[in-house]
């Protein structure tokens, strides 16, 4: 918890990245309860179109990697909000923690009705209170949320 906002700032700087290299500006990393970066993973949407959203892609190389027990002491930080595809992919991984900067609402605010990112009206605390298995949330941090919709900015 006292390296969220680091944490959180690196998804920034990832999905400064994303944009950079032409997808949508978002990123996740996945922090062990050592608090290693183990993966991390901008969008992907040039390649994935609609489902390469980075919370997925790294809920599904956790999967992959590593064993359900040690994932739920692991945390999920994210720039934005994850959507219910994300939230679905995390609590699938067996992620404990998800921690994000700012917002799906506000993200809907900056994206409009741009048919690359339809955002849905779910927050992911409702998702993950419809499993049977807990995930904790954090977020949003306000005193990030303005680094966060700069990336965001021009981008829609």
């Amino acid at each position: 918890m006292k390296d969220d906002l680091k944490h959180i700032r690196e998804t920034i700087r990832i999905a400064k990245e994303s944009r950079d290299g032409g997808n949508h500006p978002f990123g996740a990393i996945l922090v062990s309860p050592e608090n290693e970066v183990l993966l991390r993973s901008g969008n992907s949407f040039k390649d994935d179109r609609g489902v390469g959203h980075a919370e997925a892609n790294v809920a599904r190389a956790a999967s992959q990697q590593y064993g359900a027990e040690f994932l739920e002491q692991c945390t999920l930080y994210t720039s934005v909000e994850p959507c219910c595809m994300c939230a679905g992919a995390c609590y699938w991984a067996g992620i404990g923690t998800v921690v994000y900067g700012m917002t799906e609402k506000r993200l809907a605010v900056l994206t409009g009705e741009n048919p690359e990112n339809l955002t849905l009206n779910l927050s992911c605390e409702d998702v993950f209170a419809a499993g049977q298995r807990k995930v904790s949330t954090r977020g949003p941090f306000s005193e990030l949320e303005e680094e966060v919709a700069e990336g965001h900015k021009d981008f829609w």
